[in-house]
């Protein structure tokens, strides 16, 4: 069987929100441009848009908190009014705690950035399955299932993206039900792949998009939504904790939101830039919730769902050039996200509306060069995205290493504008890098420490295993890894050093260490069809040993209503 070839004009991989928003956008133009002539509305759109997402539905993959600045939305669907939006419910009450091993200390002042007025909790899952719909409605086509496994170039210009083949067992050889790649050309191809891109990381390095730039930066956040009795949490509730189970030498905090009808969103983010190789993120999420202040919001309730992501930090100084001939990058993929607000989706959204401007300039002007694209950039400057993000440019790289040392560096930013202490830019490096050798602890270790608290009883807390399935996730076990390893070798060489920290990063059990009871000799194996698509291992393996690639289209997580 051939491979299929379809062509269009505008080619977006990902249907979350940046991916939807640059649609949506997109169309609403070319509606417009042909109304301003004075012609009467097109049965379809002058230009082709096609959308393709790597779950099953357009709202599959989508996780975050979430808190949501209605900005973009309100610029993107004027017509619409907040109260016709799928939000749970508008921010009615702020709340900032630092966490002692069974008390806390609450903040008698919101912290500058922290606030949340004006804001709405939201299930990301919904609110992009909801623009789907307007998407579609307005002409756009958007294939759900299909995964992006390689671009395509011509003359050393991106002219599309290739979807992989499916029905391939584990050895590589074709079964009955084997479909072929399908590659899909465009003029102008616009990756909106969330938080490590895997086609968009390869056209960064391919072109250099990052030169020059801060490396990009980490967080993990772990979350579950839970069904609690009346009377549990006020609806509109936000409550961010710093401290416990973290030391002052991570990055990191929990949150817990009241959303309608006693569902709650609870989580917990951790920056991947921490030293100690035996550190679990979901492990620290589970003792999270055993402390008292946070027990009280769950008990007696049940968990709905669970889920994982990565989040982009490093801010202003590590967003890459975010075009190139033929194509541009929007949202999470580019690392728009504010810190220390911790959002990006309004920021996503804003940047898919400047791409989609950009975009039928370049179609109707013939001209996709990097020349011409360069519009977005400029337009990108000049909108609230820059605003946002300068002023806390060196935000997160003055929390690497030490809180309170970073508490203070951030005032100083907060009265210099945002240098704070020395450089203009502060600099920062690599998540995999701050790893140190195991046998430097002395046992000091996260999981010594915390060994008498790594017990779950699966009602509040919960193993891996148990939460992936709440997570929904289901991968075809007969195709081969989407997960690879680039050399076994190298993985001795970590379980020696650093103790074979994926198995402890991994917020799915991906990575287990089995050991041969007749040699002594510990060996990785996999286990792919657990993978709910965060990529940690693509940030945080000590040697980049990892290699994260799509699945088949359609495979991973369903989060829903996350």
């Amino acid at each position: 069987m051939k491979k299929q070839i379809i062509e269009t004009d505008v080619l977006i991989i990902g249907g979350g929100p940046a991916g939807l928003a640059t649609a949506i956008h997109l169309a609403d133009l070319m509606m417009k441009n042909v109304e301003s002539n004075g012609e009467s509305a097109p049965v379809k759109l002058p230009y082709k848009i096609m959308l393709l997402e790597k779950g099953g539905e357009i709202g599959n993959h989508s996780i975050s908190g979430a808190i949501i600045n209605p900005i973009a939305l309100k610029e993107l669907l004027p017509e619409i009014s907040i109260s016709d939006m799928p939000f749970e419910s508008e921010v009615k009450k702020d709340e900032v705690h630092y966490l002692s091993e069974s008390g806390k200390i609450t903040s008698p002042f919101t912290p500058p950035y922290f606030g949340n007025h004006g804001n709405y909790l939201a299930s990301l899952g919904k609110v992009t399955k909801w623009l789907a719909g307007i998407a579609e409605k307005k002409g756009i086509q958007i294939y759900a299932g299909f995964n992006g496994s390689e671009v395509l170039y011509e003359n050393d210009k991106v002219i599309g993206v290739r979807s992989g083949a499916s029905g391939i067992d584990k050895h590589g050889n074709p079964m009955e039900n084997y479909q072929p790649a399908t590659d899909v050309l465009a003029k102008i191809v616009i990756f909106a792949e969330g938080s490590r891109g895997s086609l968009s990381k390869t056209v960064i390095n391919k072109f250099q998009l990052a030169k020059e730039k801060n490396p990009q930066i980490y967080s993990l956040g772990v979350k579950e939504v839970w069904e609690v009795p009346e009377g549990n949490i006020e609806e509109g509730y936000v409550a961010h904790t710093l401290g416990y189970p973290v030391d002052s030498t991570q990055f990191g905090g929990g949150f817990i939101y009241g959303l309608r009808k006693n569902m709650v969103a609870i989580g917990f983010a951790v920056g991947l830039d921490y030293a100690d190789p035996t550190f679990d993120t979901h492990h620290a999420f589970q003792i999270f919730k055993k402390h008292p202040f946070v027990a009280k919001f769950l008990k007696g309730g049940k968990i709905v769902r669970y889920g994982a992501k990565t989040i982009p930090e490093g801010g202003y100084y590590s967003i890459p050039k975010l075009y190139a001939d033929n194509m541009m990058i929007v949202g999470d993929t580019g690392g728009l996200v504010a810190m220390p607000s911790l959002k990006g989706i309004h920021l996503g959204m804003k940047s898919g509306m400047l791409a989609a401007q950009t975009a039928l300039s370049a179609l109707q002007n013939k001209n996709s060069s990097a020349q011409q694209l360069s519009m977005y950039e400029k337009l990108f400057n000049d909108s609230y995205i820059k605003t946002e993000l300068y002023p806390v440019r060196n935000f997160r790289q003055a929390f690497e290493g030490n809180l309170y040392t970073g508490m203070l560096k951030f005032g100083a930013q907060l009265i210099t504008g945002g240098r704070g202490f020395g450089s203009e830019k502060l600099s920062v490096k690599e998540d995999y890098k701050h790893y140190r050798p195991l046998k430097s602890f002395n046992d000091n270790t996260f999981m010594n420490k915390m060994k008498d608290e790594l017990s779950f009883d699966k009602i509040t807390t919960f193993d891996k295993e148990m939460d992936i399935f709440y997570s929904g996730t289901n991968h075809d076990e007969e195709q081969p890894s989407h997960i690879q390893i680039v050399s076994t070798e190298t993985c001795q060489t970590c379980l020696e050093e650093f103790g074979a920290p994926c198995q402890r990063f991994c917020p799915a059990d991906v990575f287990e260490i089995v050991e041969d009871t007749k040699s002594n000799k510990k060996s990785l194996t996999l286990h792919p069809s657990n993978c709910v698509h965060c990529k940690t291992c693509d940030i945080k393996d000590p040697y980049q040993n990892v290699i994260w690639n799509t699945p088949y289209g359609g495979d991973g997580p369903e989060y829903g209503t996350m």
